[in-house]
């Protein structure tokens, strides 16, 4: 067996970069998938106090709480920005790559009452559009909508900093975990709500309006790509524009550079590759019903 062992080392390693260019070696220090999750949770307490983090958490020790959540984002996350600008490049200078952590950090933190007060309307519009939903305590506490949103919010912010990676970890921890699948770098307005939420997939430049609801299965996806001379992908607008107080039902894709107008609705199971006017009605076609008694089949 030890033979067997070293036989395969040998073949795994055994001029790697040639063998398996589309697999750099990589030597700096990545990101943390478990620092990172410290650091949003740690995130999550400051925006919904009480609700996580410390169970110790009232009006008098609420700006200590704040503090300290404050200090540790501060530490780790000022380490987690200087490994991804390292593995970004591996010929860069530590000094300058710390100064541009620290100022990245302090910029990030500057955001941190703006990703509070976009969480508040986004819980607001989920219970508001939820007659299920029984208090606040409850969409916060539950639904994962708001754990998908929360970690977009928050990546959204580092991805608009040109943060590296991060950005796309961040998301992908609560894609695997709630099935929403949100890029940072879609642009999303207040008041967001995404019903239930399983498989909603929302591309990198969707931009959103505000008071928009979305519903499971939603897709807002690219039609097609636009490739360069050498038959790479361009990273061009690509994903929909949905304006103010749209509404989108369960599995329906809309696809392309297109703009769905303010107040509109639309259907389930519908494929858009096309705009549509403010106030537009986008239904499937009435179903057919047929007599299949008697061992009449379609």
């Amino acid at each position: 067996m030890h033979n067997k062992i070293q036989k395969t080392v040998a073949l795994l390693t055994k001029e790697h970069s040639r063998q398996y260019p589309y697999i750099p070696l990589h030597e700096n220090r990545l990101p943390a998938t478990n620092t990172l999750n410290e650091i949003i949770e740690c995130i999550r307490s400051i925006v919904f106090p009480g609700y996580f983090g410390s169970p110790l958490v009232n009006e008098d020790s609420f700006v200590y709480h704040t503090g300290i959540g404050i200090e540790k984002i501060n530490t780790l996350l000022s380490q987690q920005i200087f490994d991804a600008l390292s593995f970004q490049s591996e010929d860069i200078d530590p000094i300058q790559v710390r100064e541009k952590s620290k100022e990245l950090i302090n910029l990030f933190l500057d955001k941190l009452p703006d990703i509070k007060y976009l969480l508040s309307t986004d819980v607001k519009a989920i219970f508001d559009s939820d007659p299920a939903a029984k208090s606040y305590g409850e969409v916060i506490f539950c639904y994962p909508a708001v754990k998908a949103i929360s970690n977009y919010r928050i990546a959204h912010e580092l991805f608009t900093l040109d943060v590296p990676l991060i950005p796309r970890i961040i998301t992908e921890l609560a894609h695997a975990e709630t099935g929403i699948d949100i890029h940072p770098g879609a642009r999303i307005g207040e008041y967001f709500s995404i019903d239930h939420g399983t498989g909603v997939v929302i591309g990198q430049t969707t931009i959103i309006g505000k008071k928009v609801t979305l519903y499971q299965g939603v897709t807002l996806g690219a039609k097609s790509f636009t490739l360069d001379s050498g038959g790479h992908p361009i990273d061009v607008p690509r994903h929909p524009i949905l304006e103010d107080e749209v509404t989108v039902y369960s599995n329906s894709s809309i696809l392309g550079r297109i703009t769905i107008g303010k107040g509109t609705i639309i259907g389930g199971n519908i494929w858009l590759t096309h705009s549509v006017p403010p106030y537009s009605r986008i239904l499937q076609t009435k179903a057919i019903e047929l007599d299949l008694t008697d061992g009449a089949g379609i």
